[in-house]
């Protein structure tokens, strides 16, 4: 019988490229993370090859991101992750271990989040954030403190409470389905210009045009302060033109394609809302609906079902074979969550975010 005498937590070379000479453990990493994603969901929907995700392997100056591959017996099982936020003098760390259901129940998932937690400490971190899927399941359930969704007490909430976490949020994961009629995104796009006349719709692909980059960068800062985040913590982020160019060459040095629409007050020019679509080089996978924001100042005027709609119905266009968008909102969210619903997006999934102070 297997005993944790035959793990190592191996740290994980980022290699320049898949193609280099030490990328094997790179690319075996990632066939196992999306092995895990689909034990937990049953789909292969959250499933990235290696070249398009290796880009947002490489070292940047917003956080440090230490990563293990787990071994057993010479084959790597899982990985374990923990990132350090650069940004003010950060207390927060976010964190990750995730295994193959194989190895389940041996203490290997509790020795990595024990190395976790101790570099968190060596980096004079105190607040351990994570996520994890809850897969719909009979039994007890959990609810937030915000009184939002309820996830199963599972086999994963079971071991963050063991570890000393408490289960602040609820996320939904929801789809839409690419491939039925357009007709209602096209009537709500229709009463949202109506009641936004004072905006117009801007599109673009990564690279961020010039004119652009500069209101962009404002919004993606605003993403952790005007988004609702319970008890989570975030700090606030500066974001600038450098920022985004290297934020959009994640996407466009593997090849993958990231729309943004946005929403421009017309008489100042300010870009105040915007939506962001994701699909790989193979378009024929499901899209991915990543950031999307009203800012504050400028919401009531339908802002948010806007940019949805208009990227929506260019993105049948872009990749008219993709299968369906996913997307994710906390449960408190119900103004997206309204958006989302009217246009036809339905929920598939559940994930808690979970929070430790440590003393």
């Amino acid at each position: 019988m297997n005993t944790l005498t035959d793990i190592e937590f191996r740290p994980l070379v980022v290699p320049a490229s898949i193609d280099a000479p030490h990328a094997a453990d790179f690319i075996e990493m990632v066939r196992v993370r999306n092995l895990v994603y689909r034990e937990i969901s049953g789909h292969d929907d959250n499933a990235i090859p290696a070249d398009e995700l290796l880009p947002h392997f490489k070292p940047n100056e917003y956080e440090e991101r230490n990563m293990w591959v787990v071994v057993d017996g010479g084959e790597i099982v899982g990985r374990a992750a923990v990132d350090f936020p650069l940004e003010n003098d950060s207390k927060v760390a976010f964190w990750l271990v995730e295994l193959l259901r194989e190895t389940w129940g041996r203490g290997i998932g509790s020795a990595a989040y024990e190395m976790i937690e101790h570099e968190a400490r060596e980096n004079g971190r105190s607040v351990l954030q994570s996520w994890a899927a809850h897969p719909a399941a009979d039994g007890p359930r959990l609810a937030p403190p915000t009184g939002f969704g309820e996830i199963p007490e599972d086999h994963a909430a079971r071991f963050f409470r063991r570890h000393g976490f408490t289960l602040e949020q609820v996320e939904r994961n929801s789809a839409f389905d690419l491939t039925a009629p357009f007709d209602t995104v096209e009537r709500l796009l229709a009463e949202a210009q109506a009641a936004s006349q004072d905006y117009r719709i801007v599109q673009w692909f990564a690279p961020t045009p010039p004119e652009y980059a500069e209101g962009y960068a404002w919004m993606k800062s605003r993403m952790v302060t005007d988004a609702p985040a319970a008890a989570l913590e975030f700090d606030e982020e500066k974001w600038d033109a450098a920022r985004i160019a290297e934020h959009d060459a994640k996407y466009t040095d593997s090849g993958r394609t990231i729309q943004v629409t946005a929403a421009q007050h017309i008489a100042t020019g300010e870009l105040c809302a915007f939506n962001e679509l994701v699909v790989g080089k193979d378009r024929t996978e499901a899209s991915h609906q990543e950031d999307t924001l009203v800012l504050k100042e400028h919401r009531g005027h339908k802002l948010g079902t806007l940019v949805k709609c208009a990227g929506l119905l260019s993105w049948r266009e872009i990749a008219p074979e993709s299968p369906r968008v996913l997307t994710y909102n906390a449960e408190e969210n119900r103004p997206m969550l309204d958006i989302n619903e009217a246009i036809g997006f339905v929920p598939i999934a559940y994930e808690g975010a979970w929070k430790k102070v440590l003393s």
